[in-house]
């Protein structure tokens, strides 16, 4: 993150073991929590990124608005930390095929969203809608 490969560091009480996906606001890494002994997700904010005061207060906000949601398809923040200089979010790790994994290249025909998104039971509102050719 700083220049240093991160697979293989720990930061805090979290081992880092793996690279698992990458976002607008971060990457994504698979951790052994060594206290509890479990494997959790560690959202990291890029040290570039870091030294903005607003996108640290975006990173912060997302993990807010993220840990007062409860749903079975909603990720489970378990807290927002920072070791050795980098900002990091733990959170629940959910096996499985993301959804670029999922969704074909050419996209969902809309009736196909449509079952999807009554499987997942999510009420998504226009504007996801229309975010959805973007995230792919």
């Amino acid at each position: 993150m700083n220049g240093q490969p991160i697979v293989g560091r720990t930061l805090s009480h979290y081992k880092i073991l793996a690279k698992i996906g990458a976002g607008g606001m971060g990457e994504v890494f698979l951790a052994e929590d060594c206290e509890l002994h479990r494997k959790v997700a560690l959202k990291i904010l890029p040290v570039v990124l870091a030294s903005d005061p607003n996108l640290c207060d975006r990173f912060e906000r997302e993990a807010k608005a993220v840990a007062a949601l409860n749903h079975p398809n909603i990720v489970t923040i378990y807290s927002i930390d920072q070791a050795d200089g980098i900002r990091f979010l733990t959170m629940e790790l959910v096996e499985g095929k993301s959804l670029d994994q999922m969704i074909p290249e050419a996209g969902l025909a809309l009736d196909q969203f449509s079952t999807w998104r009554s499987l997942w039971q999510m009420p998504l509102a226009p504007p996801t809608l229309g975010a959805l050719p973007i995230a792919t």
